[in-house]
């Protein structure tokens, strides 16, 4: 089938649903199926629509349709040794590229780079409506105007269809290398803090069970001078990939069993914010503004602790018998939710795109 038979196939297919009320799944290579509220609705596969419509290593940039497998445009862009700098988690083999800016989840790397919807430059969308819309562009500085292809990082689907999409990337460092130090929860805080706010390549760093990861990247000289400078102990190149790696895509240990009753819960705090001193496994990521926590402490108590540390809480993966009447999200105030109303009604005004997979009425 060709590419415009798809895109006018899917038109029709959205326009019945909107006539109907009924709600539409849209989904990739369903890698992140656990991830926000409930699924609901007839699967649509975007898996069809797929290929790299332009790629300037020149500009940083490359466009890409919604089901391209992201492990192609990764392969691409190591070709012309570039790289998509948020460092995104895959979850599974069959990850595409609108699934990874739906869910606009980042890895280790996120600290220094920033987060997904940072890198996304220009969105085509097809709406509740069947209209396909297009926002942004293939520039690096295109900044006019409301930044509605942004919108789409995070959103889950929610708002529309994501048909294509413009990144910005990113040239990989030329040099690497990953310090290990022993210390406390506390102890790394302070370090991280005090280590991030010096001109230090620090791209990635990661703290559990009395031993804080450091990964430092850029030029060979200054690799070389911040590792001197701090001191710790090197670790292997291999030893080192394999273990960012494992973080990214949570195969880690420290990832591998949920009790059944329990939840990994990830919570957003200030980087300066203590370890909170809770029961259950912790590890701190980026730079300390996001712990991850195992616990089977109820939804309500996770939360107020976050709060009261400054930030929020999300429910990332849960055990079988944990008690799922908890919302995943964090639930935001009336004014932003106000927003987000008015967001979903503009965009998706039967509600028929992914129903309730980011907030229940939404």
């Amino acid at each position: 089938m060709q590419d415009d038979d798809i895109v006018e196939q899917w038109a029709e297919r959205i326009r019945a649903a909107t006539a109907d009320e009924r709600p539409l799944r849209l989904r990739g290579g369903g890698t992140k199926d656990w991830y926000g509220q409930a699924l609901s609705g007839e699967i649509l596969d975007t898996r069809a629509y797929r290929g790299i419509v332009a790629y300037d290593p020149a500009e940083l940039v490359i466009t890409a349709r919604c089901g391209t497998p992201l492990a192609e445009i990764e392969a691409t862009l190591a070709e012309r040794n570039q790289m998509l700098a948020f460092e995104p988690p895959y979850f599974g083999r069959g990850a595409t590229l609108g699934g990874c800016i739906a869910a606009g989840i980042a890895g280790p790397r996120r600290v220094s780079a920033g987060a997904a919807r940072d890198f996304v430059l220009g969105a085509t969308v097809m709406n509740g409506r069947g209209e396909t819309l297009r926002f942004g562009g293939q520039v690096v500085k295109n900044v006019a105007g409301y930044d509605v292809a942004r919108l789409m990082a995070g959103s889950l689907g929610t708002l529309g269809l994501i048909l294509e999409l413009s990144i910005k990337v990113m040239p990989r460092p030329v040099a690497e290398a990953t310090l290990k130090f022993d210390m406390n929860g506390t102890d790394a805080v302070r370090k991280l803090n005090e280590w991030c706010g010096r001109p230090l390549p620090i791209s990635a760093s990661a703290w559990r069970n009395g031993t804080l990861a450091l990964r430092l990247s850029g030029a060979e000289s200054a690799v070389k001078s911040a590792r001197n400078s701090l001191g710790g102990e090197v670790v292997d190149a291999v030893e080192a990939e394999r273990f960012w790696e494992g973080l990214r895509e949570q195969t880690d240990p420290f990832f591998a069993t949920i009790p059944g009753k329990a939840a990994l819960w990830r919570l957003a705090l200030p980087s300066i914010a203590e370890p909170l001193q809770l029961p259950g496994a912790q590890m701190m990521e980026w730079g300390g503004s996001q712990r991850w926590w195992i616990t089977d402490t109820d939804a309500q108590t996770v939360r107020i602790s976050a709060k009261q540390a400054g930030g929020h809480a999300t429910i990332f993966r849960a055990g079988r018998e944990f008690d799922r009447s908890a919302s995943v999200f964090t639930p935001l105030p009336a004014p932003l939710m106000k927003i987000h109303r008015g967001l979903k009604a503009a965009f998706d005004p039967a509600r028929i795109f992914n129903r309730a997979r980011l907030y229940p009425d939404l």
